[in-house]
C-alpha cells in the first residue's frame, strides 16, 4: 500500500504540475486574447469616433442652415411689422397735425389774425398797385392837369371821410365808457359821504 500511495502521490504530483501548467497556459492565452481584443476595439473605436465626429459636423451644418433660415424669416417679419406700424403711426401723426393746424387756423381767424394766404394776396395787390403807380408816373402829365387835381382832392376827401368814420365810432364807444366811469364816481362819492357824517 505504501507503494501504491507513493505511486498515487507521484501521479498526483505529475497531475498537479500538469494542471498548473495547463492553467498557466490558459491564463496566458486569455491574457493575449484580451490584449488583442483591446487593440482591435481601440482601432475600431477611433474609426467609430471619427465617423461620429463627421456625422456630428454634418448635422451641425444642417441645423445651422435651418436656424439661419428661420432667423432671416423672423427678421423679415419683424421688419415688415415695424414698417407697417411706422406707416400707421405716421398716418396718425399726419391726421393729428392736420387737425391741430385746422383748429389753430379757426382760432386765429376768430381773433381776426390774417392767414398766410390773406397776407400773400395783400402783398400781391400792393405789388400790382405799385406797378400801376409806377406806370402812371412815367406817363406825361401835360395833357390833362386840371382833371387830375380834382380827382386827387376827391380821393383825399374820401380817405379823410373813411378815416373819420372809425374815429367817430371810437368816440361813440368812448362816450358810454365815460358815462360808466362818471356813474361809478358818483356812486363812490355817495357812499363816501354818509360814512363821513
Amino acid at each position: 500500500m505504501v507503494k501504491k500511495l507513493q505511486k498515487l502521490s507521484a501521479n498526483s504530483k505529475k497531475s498537479n504540475t500538469q494542471l498548473s501548467s495547463t492553467i498557466k497556459d490558459s491564463a496566458q492565452q486569455i491574457w493575449l486574447a484580451g490584449l488583442g481584443a483591446f487593440s482591435k476595439a481601440q482601432e475600431e473605436g477611433s474609426k467609430a469616433f471619427e465617423t461620429l465626429v463627421k456625422e456630428g459636423l454634418t448635422i451641425q451644418r444642417k441645423t445651422q442652415a435651418v436656424a439661419e433660415e428661420r432667423i432671416s424669416e423672423a427678421a423679415s417679419r419683424v421688419t415688415h411689422m415695424a414698417t407697417d406700424i411706422g406707416s400707421k403711426a405716421q398716418g396718425q401723426w399726419d391726421k393729428l397735425e392736420t387737425i391741430f393746424e385746422d383748429r389753430v387756423a379757426k382760432a386765429l381767424s376768430k381773433m381776426g389774425v390774417p392767414s398766410a394766404r390773406d397776407l400773400q394776396a395783400l402783398s400781391d395787390r400792393i405789388d400790382a398797385l405799385a406797378k400801376a403807380q409806377g406806370a402812371r408816373a412815367s406817363k406825361p402829365a401835360a395833357t390833362k392837369p386840371a382833371t387830375k387835381a380834382p380827382a386827387r382832392k376827391a380821393a383825399s376827401a374820401a380817405g379823410k371821410a373813411a378815416s373819420a368814420k372809425p374815429a367817430s365810432k371810437a368816440a361813440v364807444a368812448k362816450k358810454p365808457a365815460a358815462r360808466k366811469s362818471a356813474a361809478r364816481a358818483a356812486t363812490a362819492s355817495d357812499t363816501a359821504t354818509p360814512s363821513a357824517s
